[in-house]
């Protein structure tokens, strides 16, 4: 039972199992590379896992098959559906694929196998050698070999070759080469096939412009986008034979008709050539192809020249050797262009005259007929001869026989062309000649005497005869012109004579001529004519003229008619000659000779001497003219002996010697020695000679001495001295003293001079202060040497003399020479020389100055301890002599200690005595002030500063200058350039204008005080330069001002006085009760200073500015409500001029100001007197100024910004910034280098305030503006404690510059950056540092509580401008 039930459950769970199997079997596929490709799997029942594997090698179960980035498995697993997905396939991806699935329970595993064929097109089809579409020139009959490469194709591709449209098979084409493409990573499934594929055969004219076409066939291309290359053949054969068309042979063309003949050849490439030629010779060569067809077409019109002609057509290419030819003649029909009788055209009565008549070339040949007088005439004889221009020519003769009564013949001829009916006709005149009449000559009566130069008119007349008679005039046989006049039977000649001498005796012949005559028939007529001589010439013998020869004047005159009378003449004076003398001449005249003798000597050089030849009969006469040229050798012009010049200057000496010829040569020599041509000159020669001038372009003194200038010609040479005297600058070759002596002994100072001249009186001896009268002065002219004797010479005659020499010419020289009396060492004990400073570390240098004769021996001690000078490595001591009595010791000390800093003792000892003085050496600090100041020069717009500095404090010092007009109280500042002088122009100042200067030293600690304004200049009314104008600025009355002006300014200034006592009474009061009030509940309050930098520079200040921010600035007090009296310029008290600089607060202390810019401008706050430079900052605000200040009167900062970093300057008073170079680049490049030093004490502590009248209030300095009256500098103010906090400070419109706080190194530090904090800073004070860029140390805001200790505020650190 138990088994039944079993096999029961069994077969019922049979019947409800079913195996897992493929419901869609994968299938094989042909894919294209690059294409995607999906092969299926679907199962039914799916239990196990599915995977596919490739080539046996399983991918995995994960739809994203690693290693495999283009392989993904897909489907749906609930039915069993997982297809693989290959994208982008490759020939790598050819492979045998199996789907599996995984046994699970009672199911099996199950495969399924599925190939995957990858098919890859060809990469290119390429005819090898050829790329597409390009030609190939081949000849006819040359074998062609085409290879058609089809590459990289799987499977391999086929290969079709086509001829135009048709394909190419059988013999020609070859069996196709496959060649195998490995690939790179030696799959062998990746492996593409190139195939091969080659036609030949012989090339054939009918494969000219074929396309040989190679295509690629493969299963992955469309039928319809084939890969093809194609070559197209070019094959070379030769052309057909040419042929001409437009005429045929025996056709026949008149002359003149237009023919055009057209040669054309087919075929041939390349096509023919065609060429025309005309019996062998080229006359055209263009022509033009269409095709494979040429043609070549020539039109012309037919010529005579053209009958007979062979014209012939050429074609030829490369393919052949031998020319082909095509010809033909033409024939061309023309009759003659003309006739022409030749013969003579004039005969005698009875005379046989032949003619011969001539047809040009006629086809065919032309007839002649003749008429004579209008008859046929039947007597020729005709010939016809070939022209070897074409066709023929007819001549025909015939003989004509004169009759008489005719004057004339006519005869015709015709040229008759039968063929073409045209007749050329032409016609010849035979005159018939008779003799004329004799002439007949009228116009002159033999025997007549005509005067030369009148004008005779002669006439000859001719009559009858046919042609009319030539009538021609001839003189002595040589033919003359004439003027014919001619009628109807007779002709006259008419000449025209203008007699001269050639007319005497002259034959004048008529001739008349005609055809007729053999023998001219003539007449004659003789001419007597009277004429003066032509031409008169005088000549001397001998030709070369010298004094003492005797030489005879010939005078010789031309033929005259009658004979001329010939006399002498000298400046219009008659001079007797010898007796005249006659003989024939031309043209039937005389000839007149006449002499006259003369005694050479040379003043007859250039005399005249004329002869005159007279015509008596015709009053007209002729000269001649004789120069005489008497040759001598030269002679000088009076000449100076002498000649004087000054040194540097040029001197030119100018010579004239007289001598014939007069091409004189000179030559200038000195010593022997030629002077220099200027014709050879060059740039360097200074002394050069032209002619007779001696050029000295710069004279030397060496140039003096005697130039001998000679002139020569070619009769002989004259010589001349001249002596050169150069005068020179007096100079001073030495001034000496000879010898040191001791006191109460003679001292000699010699001083050797040159120059020229030079006398006693021309060297002068001086000293300044020092009486030279006492002394012996002495002069020696051979060596050119001044003596002053000083007899027993003392210590006070010690010092510098100057010899002074001048002597008119350049300007003096001077030089000084000191005189030296023994005496012991004098020390220098000035305050410059009396310090010293040197940091520690660095190398201390002291120096100490003496005056001493003889030179002294310096020692060094301290302590009263000789210092080891030179023997050790620590002090090192250097002597220099200064000048002939100054010497000075320079003492180094190496590796400055603090115990080197202290006094030094400098002695100095000679033969004479000793002396001690002490050197102090410290740490550097700021600079003493400068000790003088001196105005040097003064023009209408600038003056020129000097002065002497004073100690520079151990650094390099700079300097700055300060200046206002007198009657003004607002500076200017200029800093000097450059930065070490201790002179400068002060420029763009006004015309005629009193100004005040001041100047203070700088250098990289701190700089000095200002010296007093005790420096005035007043500038110049014009530009011209005038005397200098310099005065102390104490008051200077004009010298122009009258007395009603005094009277007027003292009346205006008692005014001024009393109401400047009223008003400041007023106010003092009135703020004594606001003080009381504010006290009373604010006394606790703390004062706010803003610190800025210095307000525009080079622009105008207000009154109450402050000069710089460290400027040692004098402080003014007074102790009464009364305004300090200001003088026209004032004198600093003693007790200002030595206080250091501090701003005034409260009366607790002084708080020291920052570095290197001018301090923040101080002005009391009272409307009528407030100095504040806008009209915006003294506005009040409920009751108070705007920078929070009660509006009790008070002396408030007015604020002056900093200069911004980029160099401009803010100009308070006019909202604009000016161009200033501050001093924050040198503040930059202090602080990137610098570490910080311990703090340095200062000998003297720092002098408290002056206490002012009242109390409460605390120390105030007051000032009130005086027009037109000198101002003080208001350098220093006290500022009144108040109270600040109730009324936040309203910000300004106007533009806020940047500030910079700088550490002076001199005070204790209050922060890391060394901020400085004085000791004595008064309570409740607030310095706030404002604007500060970011490469800028920042000092923060300074907080000073009652506590007596600092601290800082360092949260301010950003652009924006903070007020606490």
């Amino acid at each position: 039972m138990s088994m039944l039930l079993l096999l029961f459950v069994c077969a019922v769970s049979s019947t409800a199992f079913q195996q897992q199997y493929f419901r869609v079997p994968p299938r094989s596929l042909r894919v294209q590379e690059g294409s995607e490709a999906v092969l299926e799997c679907a199962v039914a029942n799916l239990a196990g896992q599915v995977q596919w594997a490739k080539d046996g090698f399983a991918l995995g179960f994960s739809s994203i098959i690693p290693g495999y980035p283009r392989y993904t498995m897909f489907g749906d697993r609930r039915h069993g559906v997982y297809n693989l997905r290959i994208a982008n396939v490759t020939l790598e991806d050819d492979a045998e694929y199996q789907c599996q699935v995984g046994p699970a329970q009672m199911h099996k595993v199950i495969r399924a196998n599925a190939s995957l064929t990858v098919i890859s097109p060809p990469t290119s089809v390429e005819i090898v050698s050829h790329p597409h579409n390009s030609k190939l020139e081949v000849r006819e009959g040359e074998d062609v070999s085409l290879e058609c490469q089809v590459r990289n194709a799987k499977p391999a591709a086929k290969v079709v070759w086509y001829r135009g449209n048709q394909e190419m098979k059988g013999d020609k084409v070859a069996n196709e080469e496959i060649r195998e493409i490995e690939s790179p990573s030696g799959n062998p499934k990746s492996t593409r096939y190139t195939t091969i594929s080659r036609v030949h055969f012989k090339a054939a004219a009918e494969d000219d412009y074929a396309d040989f076409t190679c295509e690629a066939r493969h299963d992955s291309l469309q039928r319809d986008t084939p890969m093809r290359s194609t070559v197209q053949l070019s094959v070379l054969y030769p052309p057909g034979a040419p042929y001409i068309e437009g005429y045929a042979d025996g056709e026949t063309v008149r002359r003149g008709q237009s023919l055009e003949l057209v040669c054309r050849s087919r075929g041939g490439n390349p096509p023919a050539q065609l060429i025309w030629y005309k019996n062998g010779e080229q006359i055209r060569m263009a022509y033009r192809t269409s095709g494979r067809m040429s043609e070549n077409v020539l039109s012309f019109k037919a010529e005579a020249s053209d009958n007979k002609a062979r014209y012939t057509c050429e074609a030829k290419n490369v393919m052949i050797s031998n020319t082909l030819k095509a010809e033909i003649d033409l024939t061309v029909l023309f009759a003659p262009a003309h006739v022409t009788i030749s013969g003579p055209t004039e005969a005698r009565v009875g005379d046989p005259v032949p003619l011969t008549c001539s047809t040009a070339p006629s086809n065919p040949a032309a007839d002649i007929k003749w008429m004579v007088l209008g008859k046929h005439h039947k007597e020729a004889s005709n010939r016809t001869v070939i022209s070897p221009e074409g066709g023929w020519i007819t001549t025909s003769n015939i003989t004509v026989i004169v009759v008489p009564d005719r004057r004339s013949i006519v005869v015709t001829c015709h040229g008759i062309n039968a063929q073409l009916t045209e007749n050329m006709v032409t016609t010849h005149t035979i005159n018939v000649l008779y003799p004329p009449s004799a002439p007949i000559v009228t116009g002159y009566v033999p025997g007549t005497t005509l005067a030369a130069g009148t004008v005779q008119k002669i006439s000859c007349m001719s009559t009858g005869g046919n042609p009319l008679a030539t009538l021609t005039w001839f003189k002595n046989d040589k033919k003359i012109h004439s003027t014919t006049k001619t009628s109807d039977k007779a002709v006259t000649a008419e000449i025209s004579i203008l007699t001269n001498v050639t007319d005497n005796q002259a034959q004048y012949r008529c001739e008349a001529t005609n055809s007729a005559t053999e023998i001219p028939l003539f007449e004659t007529v003789t001419l007597n004519v009277h004429f003066a001589p032509e031409a008169v010439k005088v000549r001397a013998e001998p030709e070369e003229l010298k004094p003492g020869l005797e030489a005879t004047l010939y005078c010789d005159a031309a033929s005259s008619n009658p004979p001329a009378t010939l006399s002498w003449w000298r400046d219009g004076i008659p001079v007797k000659g010898l007796p005249m003398q006659l003989k024939k001449g031309l043209h039937g005249g005389t000839v007149s000779s006449i002499e006259l003798k003369l005694n050479i000597t040379k003043d007859l050089n250039g005399a005249v001497y004329t002869c005159e030849a007279m015509n008596e009969a015709l009053q007209r006469s002729v000269h001649d003219a004789l120069p005489l040229k008497v040759l001598y050798a030269p002679i000088f012009d009076e000449a100076p002996l002498t000649a004087a010049g000054v040194e540097n200057e040029p001197l030119v000496i100018m010579l004239r010697a007289d001598g014939n010829p007069s091409a004189v040569t000179y030559t200038w020599t000195k010593d022997g020695l030629p002077i220099t041509q200027s014709s050879y000159s060059t740039s360097n020669d200074r002394i050069i000679s032209e002619g007779g001038m001696l050029n000295m372009t710069r004279l030397s003194r060496h140039d003096a001495g005697v130039y001998t200038c000679e002139a020569v010609n070619s009769q002989g040479a004259a010589t001349v001295n001249i002596t050169v005297n150069v005068h020179y600058a007096a100079g001073i070759k030495s001034v000496v003293q000879q010898g040191i002596v001791a006191p109460n002994e003679d001292a000699v100072l010699a001083c050797t001079a040159t120059g020229n001249p030079l006398t006693s009186d021309h060297i002068t001896w001086q000293r300044q202060d020092y009486d030279l009268s006492t002394h012996t002065i002495t002069f020696e002219p051979r060596n050119q040497t001044s003596f002053l004797l000083i007899e027993r010479a003392t210590r006070e005659d010690v010092g510098n003399f100057e010899c002074v020499v001048n002597n008119g010419i350049g300007g003096e020289s001077r030089q000084e020479v000191t005189l030296v009396v023994k005496f012991k060492p004098e020390m220098n004990t000035s305050s410059i020389l009396a310090k010293s400073a040197s940091n520690a570390g660095q190398v201390g240098r002291l120096t100490c100055k003496c005056k001493s004769a003889p030179a002294p021996n310096f020692t060094w001690s301290k302590s009263g301890m000789k210092l080891p000078v030179n023997t050790s490595t620590k002090y090192y001591a250097e002597t220099r002599r200064i000048d002939a009595v100054t010497y000075t010791s320079t003492l180094l000390v190496s590796d400055v200690g603090s115990d080197d800093y202290g006094a030094y003792e400098c002695g100095a000892r000679n033969e004479m005595g000793h002396s001690v003085t002490t050197v102090t050496l410290d740490v550097t600090a700021a600079p003493d002030p400068v000790q003088s100041i001196a105005v040097t020069n003064v023009t209408y717009n600038s003056v020129t500063l000097s002065w002497t500095a004073g100690f520079d404090g151990g650094l390099f010092t700079w300097f700055r200058i300060r200046y206002r007009k007198i009657y003004e109280d607002t500076y200017r500042y200029e800093d000097v350039v450059p930065r070490n002088a201790t002179t400068f122009t002060v420029r763009g100042l006004e015309r005629s204008t009193d100004y005040v200067f001041s100047v203070m030293a700088i250098n990289k600690m701190g700089q000095s005080k200002y010296r007093p304004d005790d420096t005035k200049a007043t500038t110049l009314t014009s530009s011209e330069v005038g005397e200098l104008n310099v005065v102390s600025t104490e008051y200077v009355e004009n010298g122009d001002s009258s007395k009603s002006m005094v009277v007027y300014a003292c009346v205006a200034g008692a005014i001024l006085v009393v109401v400047n006592v009223a008003i400041v009474a007023y106010f003092i009061l009135k703020r004594r009760s606001r003080l009381k009030a504010e006290q009373a509940g604010q006394s606790s309050k703390s004062a706010t200073i803003e610190m800025y930098a210095p307000s525009s520079y080079n622009d105008t200040m207000t009154g109450e500015t402050l000069s710089s921010v460290s400027e040692k600035s004098e402080t003014y007090s007074q102790d009464g409500d009364q305004p300090p009296p200001i003088p026209e310029v004032p004198s600093m008290p003693r007790h200002m001029i030595n206080q250091t600089d501090a701003y005034l607060l409260d009366e607790q202390g002084l708080s020291v100001p920052p570095l290197d810019y001018p301090p923040p401008n101080y002005a009391p706050y009272d409307p009528p007197y407030s100095t504040l430079p806008h009209p915006r900052h003294t506005r009040e605000v409920g009751g108070h100024n705007t920078l929070g200040r009660s509006s009790g009167k008070q002396y408030m900062p007015a604020p002056s910004p900093m200069p911004p970093l980029d160099g401009s300057y803010y100009n308070m008073s006019s909202d604009r910034y000016l161009s200033y170079p501050p001093l924050i680049g040198e503040y930059l490049q202090q602080q990137a280098g610098r570490t910080p030093t311990p703090p340095q004490q200062f000998a003297a502590p720092l002098p408290a305030p002056l206490p002012m009248h009242d109390d409460r209030a605390g120390g105030t300095l007051r000032r009130q503006r005086l027009d037109k009256l000198a101002v003080p500098p208001p350098d220093v103010t006290v500022l009144h404690q108040g109270n600040c906090s109730q009324h936040a400070p309203t910000t300004p419109t106007v533009k806020q510059p940047q500030s910079i706080l700088k550490d002076p190194s001199r005070h204790k530090y209050g922060n890391q950056y060394g901020s400085p904090v004085s000791s004595s800073t008064p309570q409740n004070q607030i310095l706030t540092v404002q604007n500060l860029t970011n490469d800028v140390p920042q000092y923060g805001t300074i907080k000073k509580e009652k506590k007596p200790n600092v601290t800082i505020d360092e949260s301010y650190n950003k652009r924006e401008t903070h007020v606490v």
